[in-house]
C-alpha cells in the first residue's frame, strides 16, 4: 500500500426510503385536498352564473294562427235530385202495344220498356226497298249502256256527245241507287224506335201511357220519366259569407226529417263559381251514396257542413294582442327566438279569439300573454311546445 496515496471521500448520508414515500404522500394528500377544495366552489359558481342568466332570459309560451272555421251549426236547406234524369218520347208513330215497366220499377240499359205498331212506317220501309231494287236495276243497265258507248266510241261509232250522255246517265243512277239505299236504312232506324228502351239503369218515375193509346213521333207526350238514383245529386245554397269555407272534395252531414237520427255523407263535386245577384247565395253541388235507395229523388233535405274552414281568413287567441300606441299589434317570435312587434289588422271578435285580417301567417309564432317589458330584438326561451289555438266556432 502506498503510504502516500490519498484517502477516498466519504459517501454522502442515504436518506431514509421512508420518508420519502412520506413527502410523496403528503404532496398527492395536498393536491387532493386543493382539488376537493376548488371543484365543488368551481361547480357552484358555474351553476350560480347559469342560473343567472336562465333568470335574465324570459320564458314564454307561444301559438300558431289557425284556420278560420265558420260557424256552420244551423243547418242549409238542401234539395235532392237525381243524378240523371230522362223524359223518354216516341220516335215512331202508332198504336202501343204492350208496356212492361211501371213506375218504381227498376230498369237496367236497353231494357225494353214498351212496344209500338208502326203498320204505316212498315209499309213505308216496304216501299222503299222496292225503290232500291228500282234503282239498282236502273243503274245496271245505266252501267251496261255507257261501257257499249265507251267502246263504240273507239271506232268511232258513236259521237263523244252521246258518249259523255250515256256516263252522265249512269252517274246519275249511281246517285239514286244512294239516295234509296239511305232512306232504307231511314226507315229501318225508325222502325227500330216501335221497341222503347231504356237509355241508361235507374227508376221509372212516372207512366203516361196505356195498351191501344195513339203515340205521335211528332209533339207527342212523354211515354216515361227514367231517373238514376244512385248517386244522387245534392243542392244547396250557401250564404256570401261563407263561400270561401266551401271547396270541393270535403264532406258534409245530410239529414231528412223522415228519417230521425239517420246521418247521410254528401261529398262537394263543385261550385256554381258565382253568386246569385238576387239570394246573394253560391250554389253548391253536392254527391250522396243511394245503393240501398233509402232517400227519394226531390226529397226536402238539410245539409250541415262539419268540414267548413275558410282559408282566407285566420284566427287568433286574444290573449296574445298587446294594446299601444302603435295600434294593435303581436309578439312574434324568429327561428333564433328573436322577439319581433308587428301590427295586426283585426276583423271580428268571437269571444276568446279574434280575427286577423292582415298581418299573420299560420306559420307564425306568437307569444302568449306578452310581459309588458317585451320589446324588438329581445331574446326568449320558450317553455313548451309550439301549440294551436281553439278555432273560432
Amino acid at each position: 500500500m502506498n503510504p502516500t496515496a490519498p484517502a477516498p471521500a466519504p459517501k454522502p448520508p442515504e436518506r431514509p426510503v421512508h420518508l420519502i414515500l412520506i413527502a410523496q404522500i403528503v404532496i398527492v394528500l395536498v393536491i387532493i385536498g386543493l382539488i376537493a377544495g376548488f371543484v365543488p366552489r368551481w361547480l357552484a359558481h358555474r351553476r350560480l352564473l347559469a342560473e343567472n342568466h336562465a333568470d335574465s332570459v324570459i320564458t314564454v309560451d307561444v301559438v300558431s294562427p289557425t284556420a278560420f272555421q265558420p260557424d256552420l251549426g244551423t243547418p242549409l236547406p238542401a234539395e235532392v235530385q237525381a243524378f240523371t234524369q230522362a223524359s223518354i218520347h216516341a220516335r215512331a208513330s202508332g198504336y202501343l202495344t204492350n208496356w212492361f215497366v211501371d213506375i218504381g220499377t227498376y230498369v237496367t240499359n236497353n231494357q225494353l220498356l214498351a212496344v209500338i205498331d208502326t203498320p204505316e212506317v212498315d209499309q213505308q220501309l216496304a216501299q222503299a226497298r222496292a225503290e232500291l231494287d228500282q234503282a239498282l236495276a236502273n243503274q245496271g243497265l245505266a252501267k251496261i249502256t255507257a261501257d257499249r258507248w265507251t267502246d263504240l266510241l273507239k271506232s268511232s261509232s258513236v259521237s263523244e256527245q252521246e258518249t259523255a250522255e250515256k256516263q252522265a246517265d249512269y252517274t246519275l243512277k249511281q246517285a239514286n241507287v244512294a239516295a234509296a239505299q239511305a232512306n232504307v236504312r231511314r226507315l229501318e232506324e225508325t222502325t227500330n224506335f216501335s221497341r222503347i228502351v231504356a237509355p241508361f239503369a235507374g227508376t221509372i218515375t212516372a207512366r203516361n201511357t196505356d195498351i191501344g193509346q195513339l203515340i205521335s213521333a211528332t209533339g207527342g207526350p212523354e211515354l216515361f220519366r227514367l231517373a238514376q238514383t244512385d248517386p244522387l245529386r245534392v243542392y244547396v245554397r250557401v250564404p256570401q259569407s261563407l263561400i270561401y269555407a266551401i271547396t270541393p272534395g270535403q264532406t258534409a252531414e245530410l239529414t231528412f226529417q223522415e228519417l230521425p237520427g239517420r246521418n247521410f255523407t254528401a261529398t262537394v263535386t263543385r261550385t256554381a263559381g258565382a253568386v246569385g245577384p238576387a239570394s246573394r247565395t253560391l250554389q253548391v253541388e253536392l254527391q250522396v251514396a243511394n245503393p240501398k235507395g233509402e232517400i227519394l229523388a226531390g226529397s226536402y233535405a238539410q245539409m250541415r257542413f262539419k268540414e267548413a274552414i275558410d282559408t282566407h281568413g285566420l284566427t287568433l287567441s286574444d290573449n296574445t294582442l298587446i294594446f299601444r300606441a302603435q295600434g294593435m299589434q303581436v309578439a312574434l317570435l324568429d327561428s333564433n327566438n328573436i322577439v319581433h312587434l308587428r301590427s295586426i289588422k283585426l276583423g271580428r271578435d268571437f269571444g276568446n279569439t279574434v280575427e286577423v285580417l292582415s298581418g299573420l301567417v299560420m306559420d307564425d309564432r306568437i307569444i302568449i300573454n306578452p310581459p309588458d317589458a317585451i320589446a324588438d330584438g329581445m331574446t326568449v326561451q320558450i317553455a313548451a311546445p309550439q301549440a294551436t289555438n281553439t278555432p273560432a266556432k
